[in-house]
């Protein structure tokens, strides 16, 4: 009797094979789509650290901005700003093509770097560079906790969100009682919250990944997790800088 191949067995190796090709597609997908998001973060951050040192280094733009006696109206205009162009990024996330939201998200990182120039004239340079680094070390030890942990972070979410509204609230009460200590409090939570916003919108933006996703879509969502990210760490540097920089 001549011996035959077994079929079922073929089909079973086939099927392993097609699926091990269909996950290491996805994996190397996912790193480059990663990737796109941390460099789309990393440019935006740099663009905004210039803009605000240059600002702050400029008298003649300074002086547009603040008076001795505060912020202009102009300064108010440019530290709202930013709020607008997120309203528009995520309201209009799905009219805008991809080059008109990577437009935007230019413009907002640069408008960002207007409305911190003020740190320039509060801390000292050399606690800021120290903060940033201090904010750069913890920022990327939880994106990569978030990125690989098989844990499910979407129960925090909740819970660091309600941090989150806390701290905005209790920012616009202290605005008006001006109180050390609630700042101070402010900040403590805020880092904590920050930190904990990092690894779970980490997670977040990788279980949106398609391997299915057009160019146009995949650009989007790397744009729209890179503003997330950035906002995590700015609102962690800010935290970490009012905390341990040093004033002028």
């Amino acid at each position: 009797m001549a011996l035959r191949p077994d079929n079922r067995f073929q089909m079973r190796t086939d099927t392993m094979t097609s699926g091990q090709a269909h996950d290491a597609a996805i994996d190397v997908g996912l790193r480059q789509y990663m990737l796109r998001v941390y460099n789309y973060m990393a440019s935006g951050l740099a663009l905004t650290g210039v803009i605000a040192y240059l600002v702050a280094s400029t008298p003649a733009v300074l002086n547009l901005l603040y008076t001795p006696t505060g912020p202009t109206a102009l300064a108010w205009i440019a530290m709202f700003s930013p709020l607008a162009f997120i309203l528009v990024m995520n309201f209009g996330l799905n009219k805008m093509k991809a080059s008109t939201l990577q437009m935007v998200f230019w413009a907002f990182a640069a408008v960002m770097g207007v409305s911190m120039s003020s740190i320039f004239l509060t801390f000292t340079g050399a606690s800021i560079a120290r903060v940033f680094f201090i904010a750069a070390s913890m920022f990327l030890a939880m994106s990569i906790y978030g990125y690989t942990t098989k844990r499910d972070l979407s129960d925090f979410g909740s819970f660091l969100m309600m941090g989150l509204i806390g701290i905005i609230v209790a920012s616009i009460v202290n605005i008006f009682l001006a109180s050390s200590a609630l700042h101070f409090v402010i900040s403590a939570v805020g880092v904590l919250v920050f930190v904990g916003l990092t690894a779970y919108d980490t997670q977040k933006i990788k279980s949106v990944y398609s391997v299915t996703d057009g160019g146009e879509v995949a650009t989007k969502k790397a744009i729209m997790g890179a503003t997330t990210l950035y906002l995590d760490f700015i609102n962690l540097f800010m935290m970490l800088l009012h905390l341990f920089g040093n004033r002028e």
